[in-house]
């Protein structure tokens, strides 16, 4: 997403902003890299974040949760007023999802749980660890969704990925690209594949869909976000925004708007 490779100022925003896990984030917040020695699960019940490790960028929007294992170092950014909740996971429980990095469907009952962990202090004995088995029950049969955004390590490849970076709406082919990069197409389509486990088009499409949720999160329109991010006609984004991100890019900005009233 954008930015999200750049340093910036820090907000003077606690987060989170209640000792119980949730509270408000201003559009743009960003907390820089650290670890825990602890899972952590980070909803933003609106709004958007992005959650960035060595291993890549992994986006949530509002309708989706990021998780990070214990000991993985990574930084988030927050897109639109972002109503965050973060649940801390012990130790002991974490081996319950998977050991990486990654972004999971929020369901009803999920959203519920999550929501009832941050919301208030525990009053009942016990009642936040039953919630957290709820929450763990949830995840460990929800197939991750993840707007993951990989990043390579072979040279030939970062110098294609990093030209993208400077402008997602450059519209060269992998042809062209490679031969500002000194590498044939041949090569680094192989590379996406070996490297990245994704084609040259899907990881240009998510590095689309990252920016255009910034873009959306930030008022822009939807023919502008388009524009902007490299799509030919509104119509073509659309379509690409909705089979990543599983609702239309006017519905989730409208779900955006309606959430931080």
């Amino acid at each position: 997403m954008p930015e999200t490779r750049q340093p910036s100022p820090q907000p003077s925003t606690p987060w989170p902003t209640t000792p119980w896990g949730g509270g408000w984030i201003p559009h743009g917040y960003h907390l820089a890299p650290h670890s825990h020695p602890q899972g952590q699960l980070v909803y933003a019940a609106a709004g958007a974040l992005a959650t960035a490790t060595e291993r890549g960028t992994w986006v949530a929007p509002a309708q989706r949760v990021t998780w990070t294992p214990p000991g993985f170092a990574h930084a988030h950014r927050f897109y639109g007023r972002t109503d965050v909740r973060l649940v801390v996971v012990p130790v002991d429980l974490c081996g319950e999802l998977v050991a990486h990095p990654s972004v999971f469907a929020v369901s009803p009952l999920l959203r519920e749980a999550l929501l009832a962990l941050t919301d208030r202090r525990e009053v009942r004995p016990g009642a936040h660890q039953r919630l957290l088995a709820v929450v763990i029950d949830e995840l460990a049969e929800t197939p991750e969704q993840s707007l993951h955004l990989p990043e390579p390590r072979d040279d030939r490849l970062r110098a294609v990925t990093d030209l993208l970076h400077a402008d997602p709406g450059r519209t060269a082919t992998l042809a062209e690209l490679g031969r500002v990069a000194g590498a044939s197409e041949r090569t680094l389509s192989r590379l996406f594949h070996t490297e990245l486990s994704m084609s040259f088009h899907r990881w240009r499409t998510t590095l689309r869909i990252h920016h255009a949720l910034a873009h959306l999160a930030d008022g822009r329109s939807v023919t502008e976000t388009a524009m902007e991010c490299g799509w030919s006609n509104p119509s073509s984004f659309i379509d690409a925004f909705t089979e990543v991100v599983g609702q239309t890019p006017g519905r989730y900005q409208a779900d955006l708007r309606h959430d931080t009233k």
